[in-house]
């Protein structure tokens, strides 16, 4: 299997061959439902969305009943954000990886959620060309990281 990143389209390649014997299933989580529907158009193609949430709280909730291979996750969410609800999944067992797409472009941020048990993390003005990136390199056990970090 490559493990290759060369750009936007070879990583579409890559994850729709790897998703060719089952769609995974992915969770998302954001406070903005146009954010939610712009999200789930990029990943539709390839994975199956099986469920939208917009807080941390139902995150939790929902993860527990639909059992995703992939969560992806903004930090800024009301009830309980991002980070304190993939702490929690994570210490609860869930094995989902789980990449953050956020607008917090700052190392500080991105440090706090790899401890959480982030295995991406992605800014929001990146999402068209990393998102993809990121999530790939979650599946083959990687990290990814933004480049246009501060």
């Amino acid at each position: 299997m490559s493990r290759e990143f060369a750009g936007p389209g070879l990583s579409r390649v890559l994850v729709e061959r790897d998703c060719q014997m089952r769609r995974l299933r992915v969770l998302l989580a954001d406070a903005y439902p146009n954010m939610l529907r712009m999200v789930e158009n990029i990943l539709e193609p390839m994975f199956e969305v099986v469920g939208k949430v917009a807080d941390g709280k139902s995150l939790l909730e929902a993860a527990g009943k639909l059992d995703p291979d992939l969560i992806v996750t903004d930090i800024s969410m009301p009830i309980l954000n991002g980070i304190e609800a993939v702490k929690n999944l994570k210490e609860s067992g869930s094995r989902a990886k789980v990449v953050f797409l956020t607008v917090h472009a700052d190392f500080e941020f991105v440090k706090v959620c790899f401890e959480a048990g982030a295995s991406g993390y992605v800014v929001k003005p990146q999402m068209n060309t990393e998102l993809l990136f990121a999530i790939r390199a979650a599946l083959a056990e990687h990290s990814f990281t933004s480049r246009n970090l501060t």
